[in-house]
This record gives structure tokens, C-alpha cells and sequence, in this order.
């Protein structure tokens, strides 16, 4: 009998433990809103995944930010390129600074 009523302690210390935790509130959430979906997901555990964030971010989503990091990229070396050429034209119309001090 103290076997049950330690198992009981245990589980209700564990059950203590996920409340306190946020894990029951956002388990709940999850499960209502799979509930109160319209049409129900071919797959209830992706969509739990999903919803808790275990998943990952979509593919479409990664897709879409690794184009970007690439078309980011091209026009950071356009720039630098840019910047480059730019800071040659201004060399050709300012003296060195060796020319601009003043005699001592």
C-alpha cells in the first residue's frame, strides 16, 4: 500500500512540476486548437509539432531566407564595389596627405 501512495507522490510532484513549467497550459492550447480546427490535419502529431514549435521552421520559409542571404550578398560586393571605385575617383581629385600639411 505505501508502494501506490509513493507512486501517487511522485505523480503528483511530476504534475506539479509540468504546471509550474507552462507544459500543461501549452499542451492544452494545442490540443483546443486541433480540436477547434475545421479540418482536421492527415497528421495530428506534425501539427502538434508545428504548433509547439519542435518542427523547425518551414521549408518554404528557409527557402525563402536563403535567397534572400544570397541576393543580400551580391549587392554587399556591388556596394564594396562600388565604394571601392568611388573611393578611387576621389583619390584622382585630392591631394595625398603628405601634400596637404603645411611646411614646418
Amino acid at each position: 500500500m505505501t508502494a501506490y501512495r509513493g507512486a501517487d507522490s511522485k505523480r503528483e510532484e511530476f504534475r506539479k512540476y509540468l504546471e509550474k513549467a507552462g507544459v500543461l497550459d501549452a499542451l492544452t492550447k494545442v490540443l483546443v486548437g486541433l480540436y477547434e480546427e475545421p479540418e482536421k490535419p492527415n497528421n495530428a502529431l506534425d501539427f502538434l509539432k508545428q504548433h509547439l514549435g519542435a518542427s523547425g521552421p518551414d521549408t518554404a520559409d528557409v527557402e525563402a531566407l536563403k535567397l534572400e542571404v544570397t541576393e543580400l550578398r551580391q549587392k554587399c560586393e556591388q556596394l564594396s564595389e562600388q565604394n571601392n571605385e568611388l573611393k578611387a575617383k576621389l583619390q584622382q581629385y585630392e591631394p595625398p596627405a603628405e601634400e596637404q600639411a603645411p611646411d614646418s
